[in-house]
């Protein structure tokens, strides 16, 4: 049984604090499914982590090519089911369904810290995916590292 991580980015944006999460999960030899809502910003994110350092290198692929299941990191939007993933992280208030906390290693929900909205719909998920039995901790970086500031085991 997983568990979904909450992480409150504060300090650092989403681009920046995605490949550090995305190298952790493919560390633990997860496959991993980057599920975000709108197709323009995962397309960008596509480019950026092409980008990155050579040291850092993060092969992944947009979903609906011909290698879907072969991408260590496949990157889609809403409508792609997480089967074959052992890891999930979504961006931008991305669903993710309790079956699929249960079902997976780990759920990783990434939300802008400045973004109320953003704020508001994680707590919304939070209350959702405990209610429904899943473990829960929320990670802060407000006060400077990365701290767990509640968990919930889902009871």
């Amino acid at each position: 049984m997983g568990a979904a991580f909450f992480y409150h980015l504060t300090r650092e944006p989403m681009e920046a604090t995605l490949p550090v999460l995305l190298g952790k999960a493919q560390q633990a030899g997860w496959r991993i499914l980057l599920r975000g809502r709108d197709e323009s910003r995962l397309r960008w994110l596509d480019e950026r982590l092409w980008q990155g350092a050579e040291d850092s290198f993060l092969a992944h692929g947009m979903a609906g090519g011909p290698h879907d299941a072969l991408q260590p990191i496949l990157l889609a939007d809403e409508t792609l089911s997480s089967e074959g993933a052992a890891c999930l992280m979504t961006i931008e208030g991305a669903t993710v369904s309790p079956e699929e906390v249960h079902r997976l290693e780990r759920t990783c929900i990434l939300f802008d810290g400045n973004d109320p909205d953003a704020v508001q719909t994680a707590r919304d998920q939070w209350k959702a995916l405990t209610a429904a039995g899943c473990a829960a901790q929320y990670w802060s970086q407000e006060e400077g590292p990365w701290r767990k500031k509640a968990e919930s085991n889902g009871t």
